[in-house]
């Protein structure tokens, strides 16, 4: 469904996507990431389980948040992948952090 256009020399890179390693492109925020790996929804709502998804792609609407290295309600959007990084949805209710 979501596709890169082909750049020249991009590097790519080695991240996990739910315990599953993926490659992507070095540059790539982590919305992008998960959208063409087939992955459209990035958490559930706490109170209905409704699916949400990557939206508005600036950081305005918080509707991709995931966990990234073990830190919850990180916005995928604008976050850039890095090599090796773990990124897990975030499924039912969040875990408030100090």
């Amino acid at each position: 469904m979501f596709h890169s256009l082909p750049e020249a020399a991009q590097k790519s890179l080695a991240v996990t996507i739910d315990g599953h390693a993926v490659a992507c492109r070095e540059g790539d925020s982590v919305a992008a990431a998960l959208l063409t790996q087939g992955v459209t929804a990035c958490r559930t709502t706490a109170v209905s389980g409704a699916w949400r998804a990557p939206f508005c792609m600036m950081g305005v609407c918080y509707d991709c948040l995931v966990m990234i290295d073990g830190t919850p309600n990180l916005q995928a959007c604008m976050t850039p992948v890095c090599a090796g990084m773990r990124i897990e949805r975030q499924l039912g209710p969040r875990k408030v952090t100090a």
